[in-house]
Protein backbone atom coordinates (compact mmCIF):
# COMPACT_ATOMS: atom_id res chain seq x y z
CA UNK A 1 0.00 0.00 0.00
CA UNK A 2 1.75 3.62 -0.93
CA UNK A 3 1.90 6.23 1.50
CA UNK A 4 -0.82 8.28 -0.58
CA UNK A 5 -3.49 5.41 0.03
CA UNK A 6 -2.23 5.02 3.52
CA UNK A 7 -3.16 9.02 4.08
CA UNK A 8 -6.30 9.03 2.52
CA UNK A 9 -7.66 6.15 4.80
CA UNK A 10 -6.19 7.83 7.74
CA UNK A 11 -8.25 11.09 6.76
CA UNK A 12 -11.50 9.30 6.04
CA UNK A 13 -11.19 7.51 9.39
CA UNK A 14 -9.79 10.87 10.95
CA UNK A 15 -6.59 9.91 11.99
CA UNK A 16 -4.33 12.58 11.47
CA UNK A 17 -1.92 11.51 13.96
CA UNK A 18 -0.87 8.21 12.66
CA UNK A 19 -0.64 9.74 9.43
CA UNK A 20 1.95 12.31 10.09
CA UNK A 21 3.45 9.12 12.75
CA UNK A 22 3.57 5.84 11.36
CA UNK A 23 6.31 6.22 9.36
CA UNK A 24 8.28 7.66 12.40
CA UNK A 25 7.64 4.39 14.40
CA UNK A 26 10.14 1.48 14.11
CA UNK A 27 8.57 -1.95 13.61
CA UNK A 28 9.14 -4.74 15.78
CA UNK A 29 6.17 -7.25 16.17
CA UNK A 30 2.43 -6.02 14.56
CA UNK A 31 1.05 -5.28 18.38
CA UNK A 32 3.88 -2.93 19.50
CA UNK A 33 3.37 -1.00 16.00
CA UNK A 34 -0.26 -0.48 16.37
CA UNK A 35 -0.29 0.32 20.07
CA UNK A 36 2.61 3.25 19.58
CA UNK A 37 0.55 4.57 16.60
CA UNK A 38 -2.66 4.20 18.37
CA UNK A 39 -0.65 5.97 21.91
CA UNK A 40 0.02 8.83 19.49
CA UNK A 41 -2.97 9.37 18.05
CA UNK A 42 -4.72 8.90 21.88
CA UNK A 43 -1.53 11.62 22.96
CA UNK A 44 -1.87 14.19 19.56
CA UNK A 45 -5.82 14.37 20.41
CA UNK A 46 -5.20 15.05 24.56
CA UNK A 47 -2.88 17.48 23.41
CA UNK A 48 -5.05 19.32 20.87
CA UNK A 49 -7.91 19.57 23.28
CA UNK A 50 -6.01 20.98 25.91
CA UNK A 51 -5.27 23.84 23.35
CA UNK A 52 -8.91 23.82 22.78
CA UNK A 53 -10.03 24.29 26.57
CA UNK A 54 -7.21 27.17 27.42
CA UNK A 55 -8.52 28.86 24.02
CA UNK A 56 -11.40 29.20 24.63
CA UNK A 57 -11.46 29.86 28.63
CA UNK A 58 -10.50 33.06 27.75
CA UNK A 59 -7.36 33.90 30.18
CA UNK A 60 -5.66 37.19 29.58
CA UNK A 61 -2.12 35.13 29.94
CA UNK A 62 -0.60 32.03 30.94
CA UNK A 63 0.57 31.52 34.10
CA UNK A 64 1.70 28.22 35.95
CA UNK A 65 2.20 26.95 38.75
CA UNK A 66 6.28 26.71 38.67
CA UNK A 67 7.65 28.77 41.14
CA UNK A 68 4.85 30.13 43.05
CA UNK A 69 5.27 31.49 46.16
CA UNK A 70 2.92 30.41 48.44
CA UNK A 71 4.66 31.94 51.75
CA UNK A 72 2.17 34.88 51.59
CA UNK A 73 -0.94 33.31 51.34
CA UNK A 74 -2.75 32.70 55.02
CA UNK A 75 -4.46 28.82 54.28
CA UNK A 76 -7.48 27.76 56.09
CA UNK A 77 -7.08 24.37 57.86
CA UNK A 78 -9.33 23.12 54.95
CA UNK A 79 -6.48 23.29 52.20
CA UNK A 80 -3.12 22.80 52.16
CA UNK A 81 -1.33 24.19 49.33
CA UNK A 82 -0.95 20.54 47.82
CA UNK A 83 -4.28 20.00 47.75
CA UNK A 84 -5.10 22.98 46.18
CA UNK A 85 -2.93 22.71 43.01
CA UNK A 86 -4.07 19.10 42.80
CA UNK A 87 -8.03 20.58 42.11
CA UNK A 88 -9.83 17.86 44.18
CA UNK A 89 -12.06 21.41 44.96
CA UNK A 90 -13.23 20.91 41.55
CA UNK A 91 -14.44 17.57 41.83
CA UNK A 92 -16.20 18.24 45.33
CA UNK A 93 -17.53 21.36 43.41
CA UNK A 94 -16.57 23.61 46.00
CA UNK A 95 -15.18 27.17 45.82
CA UNK A 96 -12.01 28.73 46.90
CA UNK A 97 -12.27 32.81 47.74
CA UNK A 98 -9.15 34.27 47.35
CA UNK A 99 -8.96 37.84 49.54
CA UNK A 100 -6.08 40.74 49.90
CA UNK A 101 -4.60 43.90 48.34
CA UNK A 102 -3.65 44.13 44.82
CA UNK A 103 -0.44 42.83 43.88
CA UNK A 104 0.10 40.21 45.90
CA UNK A 105 -0.07 37.19 43.21
CA UNK A 106 -3.93 36.21 43.27
CA UNK A 107 -4.86 36.42 40.05
CA UNK A 108 -1.25 34.88 38.99
CA UNK A 109 -2.55 31.86 41.00
CA UNK A 110 -6.33 31.75 39.69
CA UNK A 111 -4.96 31.31 36.04
CA UNK A 112 -2.33 28.98 37.06
CA UNK A 113 -5.11 26.61 38.87
CA UNK A 114 -7.27 27.77 35.38
CA UNK A 115 -4.74 26.31 32.88
CA UNK A 116 -3.91 23.23 35.18
CA UNK A 117 -7.56 22.15 35.04
CA UNK A 118 -7.59 22.75 31.35
CA UNK A 119 -4.73 20.20 31.31
CA UNK A 120 -6.58 17.72 33.30
CA UNK A 121 -9.52 18.44 30.59
CA UNK A 122 -11.30 20.45 33.01
CA UNK A 123 -13.70 23.23 31.25
CA UNK A 124 -12.98 26.85 32.46
CA UNK A 125 -13.89 30.21 32.20
CA UNK A 126 -12.39 33.03 32.86
CA UNK A 127 -13.91 36.53 32.84
CA UNK A 128 -12.78 39.95 34.86
CA UNK A 129 -16.20 41.06 37.05
CA UNK A 130 -16.82 43.74 34.86
CA UNK A 131 -16.35 42.05 31.46
CA UNK A 132 -18.88 39.47 32.97
CA UNK A 133 -21.10 41.95 33.76
CA UNK A 134 -21.19 44.03 31.32
CA UNK A 135 -21.74 40.66 28.90
CA UNK A 136 -24.56 39.75 30.93
CA UNK A 137 -26.07 43.06 30.17
CA UNK A 138 -25.42 43.31 27.08
CA UNK A 139 -27.54 39.81 26.38
CA UNK A 140 -30.25 40.80 28.51
CA UNK A 141 -30.60 43.67 25.89
CA UNK A 142 -30.42 41.67 23.14
CA UNK A 143 -33.33 38.86 24.78
CA UNK A 144 -30.11 36.34 24.52
CA UNK A 145 -29.47 36.42 28.60
CA UNK A 146 -30.78 32.92 28.97
CA UNK A 147 -28.59 31.03 26.57
CA UNK A 148 -25.75 33.09 27.46
CA UNK A 149 -26.60 31.93 30.64
CA UNK A 150 -26.48 28.58 29.83
CA UNK A 151 -23.01 28.66 27.89
CA UNK A 152 -21.61 30.34 31.51
CA UNK A 153 -23.18 27.05 33.29
CA UNK A 154 -21.27 24.42 30.99
CA UNK A 155 -17.98 24.87 32.12
CA UNK A 156 -16.69 23.03 35.28
CA UNK A 157 -14.86 26.23 36.91
CA UNK A 158 -15.72 29.58 36.18
CA UNK A 159 -13.08 32.05 37.64
CA UNK A 160 -14.02 35.47 38.37
CA UNK A 161 -11.29 38.41 38.67
CA UNK A 162 -11.41 41.65 40.31
CA UNK A 163 -14.79 41.48 41.88
CA UNK A 164 -14.68 45.15 43.74
CA UNK A 165 -12.17 46.98 41.60
CA UNK A 166 -15.00 48.52 39.70
CA UNK A 167 -18.63 49.45 40.75
CA UNK A 168 -21.31 47.87 39.37
CA UNK A 169 -24.96 49.08 38.24
CA UNK A 170 -27.86 47.61 40.65
CA UNK A 171 -29.09 45.67 37.57
CA UNK A 172 -25.59 44.05 36.84
CA UNK A 173 -24.82 42.83 40.43
CA UNK A 174 -28.17 40.97 40.40
CA UNK A 175 -27.10 39.41 37.21
CA UNK A 176 -23.73 38.62 38.77
CA UNK A 177 -25.92 36.82 41.93
CA UNK A 178 -27.49 34.67 39.08
CA UNK A 179 -24.31 33.62 37.74
CA UNK A 180 -22.90 32.56 41.34
CA UNK A 181 -26.17 31.43 42.58
CA UNK A 182 -26.25 29.09 39.60
CA UNK A 183 -23.13 27.79 40.41
CA UNK A 184 -24.07 26.53 43.77
CA UNK A 185 -23.13 23.23 44.85
CA UNK A 186 -22.83 22.14 41.11
CA UNK A 187 -19.61 23.64 39.92
CA UNK A 188 -16.49 25.40 41.48
CA UNK A 189 -15.61 29.11 41.02
CA UNK A 190 -12.68 30.99 41.96
CA UNK A 191 -13.47 34.66 42.86
CA UNK A 192 -10.40 37.18 43.82
CA UNK A 193 -11.58 40.17 45.77
CA UNK A 194 -9.48 43.28 47.09
CA UNK A 195 -12.58 43.61 49.24
CA UNK A 196 -13.07 42.12 52.90
CA UNK A 197 -16.87 40.55 53.16
CA UNK A 198 -17.58 43.04 54.97
CA UNK A 199 -17.58 45.33 52.25
CA UNK A 200 -19.11 43.47 48.98
CA UNK A 201 -22.17 45.63 49.83
CA UNK A 202 -20.31 48.20 47.89
CA UNK A 203 -20.25 46.08 44.85
CA UNK A 204 -23.83 44.48 44.73
CA UNK A 205 -25.06 47.99 46.00
CA UNK A 206 -27.46 46.38 48.67
CA UNK A 207 -26.77 44.12 51.76
CA UNK A 208 -29.64 41.80 51.26
CA UNK A 209 -27.89 40.62 47.76
CA UNK A 210 -24.63 40.73 49.56
CA UNK A 211 -25.47 38.39 52.44
CA UNK A 212 -26.91 36.00 49.91
CA UNK A 213 -23.64 35.86 47.84
CA UNK A 214 -21.33 35.20 50.20
CA UNK A 215 -23.51 32.85 51.86
CA UNK A 216 -23.59 30.70 47.98
CA UNK A 217 -19.48 31.01 47.64
CA UNK A 218 -18.71 30.56 51.16
CA UNK A 219 -20.74 27.34 51.85
CA UNK A 220 -18.10 24.44 50.91
CA UNK A 221 -15.71 26.89 50.04
CA UNK A 222 -11.94 27.55 50.78
CA UNK A 223 -10.66 31.23 51.83
CA UNK A 224 -6.78 32.29 51.08
CA UNK A 225 -5.51 35.11 52.52
CA UNK A 226 -2.98 36.90 50.87
CA UNK A 227 -0.63 39.24 53.01
CA UNK A 228 2.02 41.69 51.65
CA UNK A 229 3.46 44.50 49.44
CA UNK A 230 2.44 44.10 45.80
CA UNK A 231 4.79 42.05 44.16
CA UNK A 232 5.01 44.40 41.40
CA UNK A 233 5.38 47.52 43.28
CA UNK A 234 8.57 45.37 45.10
CA UNK A 235 9.64 44.67 41.59
CA UNK A 236 9.56 48.11 40.66
CA UNK A 237 11.40 49.10 43.41
CA UNK A 238 14.19 46.56 43.18
CA UNK A 239 14.83 47.91 39.53
CA UNK A 240 15.53 51.44 40.70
Amino acid sequence: MDKQTVNQLCKQLKLGYIANNYHKVQFTTPKQYLAELLQIELTGRKQSKIKRLIKKAGFPNIKTLENYSFSNINFPQTISSEELTGLSFIEKQQNIIMLGEVGTGKTHLAIALGIKACSLEYKVKFYRVVDLVNLLTENLKKMNLRAFLREVRQNDLLILDELGFTPIHKDGAELLFNVISDYYEKNSIIITSNLKFSNWNTVFLDNRLAAAAIDCLIHHAHILVFKGESYRFKNALSNC
